[in-house]
């Protein structure tokens, strides 16, 4: 998927995508992953999620990594942050109170941003990517992160191919982190999701091995 194609999404509002309030399964499970205090949370494909926003109350550091600018506005506008734009290693960076917002293409995110990361949250960037871009993504992940990293990765099946969102297995789960990572499914809920479509949402815990 090209980039023109989410920053259009932005520019037109339609960001169906967007949760206005606190993900549900993230404030049940992540003290699955033994996360407290100090540390810090990469959240990819972030959006302007309120996520971001709970992740740093339990105590942590937050970088969310995100393509659309406005995306990156929108967050600081609403959390009434004055964070201006410098520009670091091709993204642009804002930075308000423990939370780090870069604007850019992940998939070129430099080395340094890594570094200090100690969990991911995935609620919306795996199941945001076709097939062949989640490959790259995971191994993104696998590559650069560093050791001793857990995971939180919330995913959506369903019958229907066409996305994003898409469908995103378990086996497929597996097979894309087992290179590097022990995978735990915590649990699968079934709900109607867009249309009357029939959805399955699971969640993963993923432990360095």
């Amino acid at each position: 998927m090209k980039s023109e194609f989410w920053h259009e999404r932005w520019q037109s509002g339609r960001i169906g995508f967007h949760q206005t309030q606190v993900n549900c399964f993230l404030q049940r499970y992540w003290s699955v992953l033994m996360a407290t205090g100090e540390g810090r949370v990469l959240v990819p494909l972030c959006g302007k999620s309120r996520d971001m926003l709970w992740l740093r109350e339990q105590g942590h550091e937050v970088t969310g990594v995100e393509l659309s600018d406005l995306a990156c506005q929108a967050f600081m506008s609403e959390l009434g942050a004055d964070a201006p734009a410098r520009q670091e290693a091709g993204f642009a960076v804002r930075e308000h109170e423990g939370l780090q917002l870069l604007c850019g293409d992940f998939f070129v995110l430099p080395e340094a941003s890594y570094a200090e990361v100690r969990w991911v949250y995935d609620r919306a960037a795996l199941i945001a990517f076709p097939a062949d871009m989640r490959r790259a993504y995971a191994q993104s992940l696998i590559h650069n992160l560093p050791e001793g990293v857990a995971m939180l990765l919330i995913t959506l099946e369903f019958d229907d191919q066409q996305g994003p969102p898409f469908s995103v297995s378990e086996p497929e789960v597996r097979e894309l982190y087992s290179e590097r990572f022990e995978v735990e499914k915590l649990v699968t809920e079934r709900s109607v999701g867009c249309g009357g479509r029939a959805e399955a949402e699971s969640v993963y815990v993923l432990r360095d091995k």
